[in-house]
């Protein structure tokens, strides 16, 4: 389904995105969105909605992808967490619901992303130009090799309720960032250990499995095409001589994301087998 990608040459430096406050412009605790237009790998424009709350100190990313799937990527920085969820478009021919949801919760590094108030003063000198990441960084592959409950996953962050509400029975993780979160305390009883190649032998990637109602390994592919990875600071110098250095905007960034994760039955991973 998605072949090889070709990416057009970055734009220039981001001097459009100002970081000092403007007149009117949120305060501490604010709530904000900005919505830019993004060009994806296959050349289409789409409007991914950037939106941060100082307050709860979280972020959100959103974009349709061209092959309709909608992505949302939230950044629980209190709590260290990150959220990836995929509404993807059923196939109603097969016997797939109208859109599958599928939520991967992953540990949240520093410097991945911009702080969310540094987000919250985001502003855009011209809303019709069609960005494009600067820099490219490169596909992560991830197994998810553990399911998430739902019902207690306010424990591990409070947006999982929200942002994961169509995919309550389809939230995965991995172990090794389950044993961060419980070295901070977090209740292990959210979380089950999912089956493995190395438990059931016979167990394939959904790609290789005639069988639509075997259990496999599935492969979900998704990418941010554009979000604010670091902030830029530059130089001036006042009457006395004396140097000092300000925020003044953002480096974009692109990063793509593979997730290997077990199913009861090829039906709910359709998509993998038009890789």
């Amino acid at each position: 389904m998605r072949g090889p990608r070709q990416r057009l040459p970055a734009l220039p430096a981001l001097l459009w995105l100002a970081l000092a406050p403007l007149p009117g412009a949120p305060g501490p605790a604010a709530r904000a969105e900005l919505r830019v237009r993004v060009r994806l790998p296959g050349g289409q424009v789409t409007e991914e909605s950037l939106q941060a709350d100082s307050g709860s100190d979280c972020i959100s990313l959103e974009l349709r992808t061209a092959d309709g799937a909608l992505v949302t990527l939230t950044a629980d920085f209190r709590q260290e967490v990150k959220i990836f969820r995929a509404l993807i478009l059923g196939e109603l021919e097969r016997g797939q619901s109208q859109f599958q949801a599928l939520c991967f919760v992953t540990r949240l590094h520093r410097n991945e992303i911009i702080p969310s108030e540094s987000m919250a003063k985001l502003r855009q000198k011209n809303p019709r130009t069609v960005r494009q990441a600067e820099e490219v960084r490169g596909l992560e592959h991830l197994s998810m090799d553990v399911a998430v409950n739902f019902s207690k996953g306010a424990q591990l962050s409070s947006h999982i309720h929200n942002v994961c509400a169509e995919a309550k029975e389809a939230i995965y993780t991995r172990e090794e960032d389950v044993k961060f979160w419980l070295e901070k305390g977090v209740d292990g009883s959210m979380f089950e250990v999912l089956p493995q190649t190395s438990d059931l032998p016979d167990l394939q990637r959904c790609k290789l499995c005639a069988d639509r109602w075997k259990p496999c390994i599935c492969s979900y592919t998704l990418s941010i095409e554009w979000y604010p990875c670091m902030l830029k600071y530059c130089k001036s110098r006042d009457a006395g001589g004396k140097v000092s250095s300000y925020k003044c905007g953002i480096r974009s960034c692109q990063k793509g994301y593979t997730f290997d994760y077990y199913v009861p039955q090829k039906q709910l991973c359709l998509w993998d087998e038009e890789t």
